[in-house]
């Protein structure tokens, strides 16, 4: 899901709701007399900074998608280091075989290793792919629920315009910015307090293998052994 659309969306319908849908005039009704135009008046600016994106993320909603992501490509995972340690033992077994081992012998088993190796690079690719896409879906689903709140933020605090930060190619590039304008805490305390959805409970680390470092980090495989 793509975070910018799923965002204008999101803060579209906030404002639709907040401001109303126009009204079609009625055609009986008597015409307007002229008023007189009005001189445009600049508007204070009181901007608002927001990583939306990681705030979605960091709901107690998100992060309980993000665990529950996580257990889901567990399998895989291990499935991964499990290809990666049998190529590992593998390439250690073809370096140390004897000077008196056949050619055909080493040749086979260097073919072996080689297809293994593809086989993990492949199976890693799309391990990635495919958690890439259900990250996305995953905090997309939070972020388009949070945007009316947002907006209702925004308003309710004064604020003339907000900006999204977020920290990636296209995003806003801030050069400073005062204390107290960035609103992505507080509005993921308000998220969590109109959703009722308690905090997740932490994850224990696994006894026999470490588990991803960020909570928003796609599992990859370890690094493909090679062979000399």
């Amino acid at each position: 899901m793509n975070r910018t659309l799923a965002l204008a969306s999101a803060l579209a319908v906030g404002l639709l709701t907040s401001f109303g849908m126009a009204q079609t005039p009625d055609a009986q009704a008597p015409a307007a007399a002229p008023v007189a135009p009005v001189a445009p008046q600049a508007i204070p600016a009181k901007i608002a900074i927001i990583e939306f994106e990681q705030a979605a993320a960091a709901t107690n909603e998100g992060q309980r998608s993000l665990q529950d992501l996580q257990k889901r490509y567990e399998p895989k995972k291990a499935q991964l280091e499990a290809l990666a340690s049998e190529i590992d033992t593998l390439t250690k077994q073809l370096q140390a075989a004897p000077a008196s081992m056949p050619d055909s012998e080493k040749a086979s088993r260097q073919r072996t290793i080689e297809t293994k190796q593809k086989q993990y690079q492949l199976d890693g690719e799309d391990a990635q792919n495919s958690y890439g896409a259900d990250l996305q879906e995953a905090i997309g689903k939070v972020a388009q629920k949070m945007g009316p709140l947002v907006i209702k933020y925004v308003q309710q605090n004064g604020f003339t315009m907000l900006l999204d930060n977020t920290g990636q190619q296209g995003g806003v590039n801030l050069l400073w910015t005062q204390a107290g304008t960035d609103i992505s805490q507080a509005v993921v305390d308000a998220y969590n307090a109109s959703s009722g959805i308690a905090a997740p409970v932490p994850s224990a680390p696994s006894a026999t293998r470490p588990r991803p470092s960020s909570s928003t980090t796609t599992p990859k495989p370890a690094a493909k052994p090679t062979t000399k």
